[in-house]
């Protein structure tokens, strides 16, 4: 994930203020569960990680980017609430195995290479999730607007900055049937997958 997180590194505090509120997806998930240890994996700067430390004894966020997490920290510190910000990779989650019971995957795994790295990130979910653990994944899908294709595929979306500069960030899009492809590919046990404002979504377990 070295690309991805020089990338976000640059562009982490004009990319953190666009990036104000959670997502309504991850509220509805998160609305009738708690955890002990809860887990944020790609935190960005912490919007999610927020939600996850009112439903869970503790809360962890894990970035790749130091400059995301640092706005994560600053986000923490203003809005009162406390986590465990920690520099790690997705595909090696710096946790010990079955110590989360809650986690959230979230616009995160397109930004992984090449489909052995993000399946690899999704059995890294598996085992730090315990045996009865629940996490929801999500990632960008060709049922966005955006895009009229029908199979997954690699794309490249510019990043502006005030001044003008452009940062290329990496994106591998998903089709709904290879998303549930790479999830069944893995430790994890798969729930209910869905659809929702151009994402794929999938709601899963501890390893199977």
């Amino acid at each position: 994930m070295t690309d991805v997180h020089h990338t976000y590194d640059r562009i982490a505090e004009h990319f953190s203020k666009t990036r104000e509120y959670p997502w309504p997806e991850i509220e509805e998930f998160l609305a009738d569960r708690t955890g002990t240890v809860a887990v944020d994996v790609g935190c960005g700067n912490g919007r999610h990680t927020e939600l996850l430390a009112a439903n869970a004894d503790r809360a962890v966020g894990v970035d790749a980017s130091r400059g995301l997490l640092r706005e994560a920290r600053d986000r923490a510190t203003d809005r009162g609430f406390d986590a465990a910000l920690v520099a790690g990779d997705a595909e090696r989650l710096p946790l010990a195995a079955n110590v989360a019971d809650l986690a959230v995957y979230v616009a995160t795994i397109h930004h992984l290479p090449d489909r052995d790295a993000r399946v690899a990130s999704l059995d890294e979910l598996a085992r730090v999730l315990t045996a009865d653990g629940d996490a929801l994944v999500s990632a960008w899908s060709t049922t966005h607007d955006n895009f009229d294709r029908t199979e997954g595929f690699d794309t490249t979306v510019d990043w502006t900055l005030p001044g003008g500069e452009t940062v290329p960030r990496f994106y591998h899009v998903y089709d709904p049937d290879e998303f549930r492809a790479d999830l069944r590919a893995s430790a994890l046990a798969v729930g209910e997958t869905f659809t929702a404002s151009g994402n794929c979504y999938a709601v899963v377990h501890g390893e199977e």
